[in-house]
């Protein structure tokens, strides 16, 4: 939800709500864990996809997403270094 869809919402979808409090997290780590658990880990709220990976790309995906979500902050600089140019406008810093 981009900040034009935000307002959007609060005119229309929260109308007369009183006051809206918007909070943004750049990670699952920074939630408080209520709200954890209702916005992420609520059975009834959430959708789970399965993803599966051939057996020959298992080693390359094992190391991409060590790579993107693992504990070295270096390797997802390098990446995203290497990757930035090719998303263009869609990049949001």
């Amino acid at each position: 939800m981009d900040d034009a869809d935000r307002e959007r919402k609060l005119k229309t979808e929260f109308k007369n709500r009183g006051k809206i409090d918007v909070s943004r997290f750049k990670g699952l780590g920074e939630m408080p864990p209520a709200d954890l658990k209702e916005t992420t880990m609520d059975p009834k709220r959430r959708t789970l996809l399965r993803v599966i990976t051939p057996p020959e790309d298992r080693l390359n995906t094992r190391e991409r997403v060590e790579s993107l979500m693992g504990r070295k902050p270096e390797l997802r600089f390098a990446f995203i270094q290497e990757h930035a140019q090719s998303v263009g406008e869609l990049l949001d810093v």
